[in-house]
């Protein structure tokens, strides 16, 4: 029993794997995979903080921004503080 994407050895982790997606297949749900930035890499944390930093920088110079956006929240069915 191979599926889509099933290796050719069908040990019993590679069934139950590919019986649960099948599970899921059926239900409606699709299979994405995506590629993420791995956190372990070195230099990630920096990284994160140098862009972090630009996003506050980039905020305190456009003032009317914060303002903006609490006002489009506002519009949104269901949106609380």
């Amino acid at each position: 029993m191979l599926q889509r994407g099933a290796c050719a050895v069908s040990t019993p982790a590679a069934v139950r794997v590919a019986r649960a997606r099948e599970r899921k297949r059926r239900s409606g749900l699709r299979l994405v995979q995506l590629w993420v930035p791995d956190t372990r890499q070195p230099g990630f944390a920096e990284a994160c903080r140098q862009q972090s930093a630009r996003v506050a920088q980039a905020d305190a110079r456009d003032a009317g921004l914060a303002r903006w956006m609490d006002e489009a929240l506002a519009q949104v069915d269901g949106w609380t503080d």
